[in-house]
């Protein structure tokens, strides 16, 4: 195997635009068509309660999660999850950023910061490492899918003094990952006949989830809160990647899991990152805002973290 190679044979503006252009049909869609607030609404529901806990669900579970031979990456993994959610949950604490950045806003857009697209892991794995990347990256979504989906609603929990608890029981995004990671780690397997059933119903929940961001957004919100913006943003495609590298050659992974831990650090934040501020009553809009830059600044962060490999 020679992971080296593969990096520059991804074209990464051509594997990201298919989610780029479900956020934009999805804000035309809401904005010149009858197919206003009232339907998106819906399909919000739709996908949080049902479409996105099946995807996250059959994610884990479809590929058995070898802990012995990535204890290293996934230990990287952990901590790459870690330092960006720290270093999210401290920006309004920080002397020159804290008059800046309203705390509801930030509450709903932390989880941007250090939270991560699966799919787009899952097609770049097997293009960076070869076909073992994708034993690779699904241990790491299966141990950090949790860990990042906690730490996302822990804000908002706190900030709307719903009670964390409550939060995590009723949850579905927690419940379908934890039980997923349970299931897997009992070795229980989906069965052949269900598998493809699973895999339309991921499909529709990326396709719909990045529409209903789309039909969300609202860039005039991106404005009024540019300090929080760029500050996570930065912290997603640029400390990320750099604490990734450290951590690789500090636990010297091999090639093909430096490279799978690189891509893991770079891609976009989670789109269902709208849907979960959405249902939980925050901004939702300047979430959706959020998700599609990082997005778009998908195309440059995974290239720089690639090149550090070099």
């Amino acid at each position: 195997m020679e992971p080296a190679v593969y990096p520059r044979r991804v074209n990464f503006a051509q594997l990201l635009f298919p989610d780029f252009s479900l956020i934009a049909c999805g804000w035309l869609l809401c904005r010149y068509t009858p197919l206003d607030r009232r339907v998106w609404d819906q399909v919000e529901s739709l996908v949080y309660y049902f479409l996105f806990p099946v995807l996250l669900f059959h994610s884990i579970v479809r590929s058995p999660l070898d802990f012995n031979a990535t204890s290293h990456l996934m230990t990287a993994g952990v901590g790459v999850g870690l330092a960006g959610i720290a270093l999210a949950y401290a920006l309004p604490h920080l002397p020159v950023l804290r008059k800046h950045i309203d705390r509801r806003d930030h509450a709903a857009s932390a989880q941007v910061a250090f939270r991560f697209n699966s799919f787009v892991c899952l097609a770049l794995a097997d293009r960076v490492a070869g076909p073992p990347g994708l034993l690779m990256i699904a241990v790491l979504i299966g141990v950090c899918v949790p860990l990042m989906n906690i730490a996302a609603v822990w804000p908002m929990a706190r900030h709307g003094e719903s009670g964390f608890a409550r939060q995590l029981l009723r949850n579905p995004l927690i419940i379908a990952t934890v039980t997923g990671l349970v299931v897997n780690l009992l070795g229980v397997r989906v069965p052949d006949w269900l598998a493809p059933t699973l895999t339309r119903i991921g499909a529709a929940s990326l396709a719909l989830g990045l529409m209903a961001a789309g039909a969300g957004m609202q860039f005039a919100t991106l404005a009024r809160g540019k300090t929080l913006a760029v500050s996570v943003l930065t912290i997603r495609h640029l400390l990320l990647p750099l604490i990734a590298w450290g951590l690789a050659l500090a636990l010297r992974l091999d090639a093909g899991q430096a490279a799978v831990l690189m891509t893991f650090s770079a891609v976009p934040t989670a789109s269902s990152a709208y849907v979960l501020a959405a249902r939980m009553g925050y901004n939702a809009p300047y979430v959706a805002g959020l998700v599609t830059l990082s997005t778009l600044l998908g195309v440059l962060s995974l290239p720089f973290a690639l090149s550090l490999m070099s």
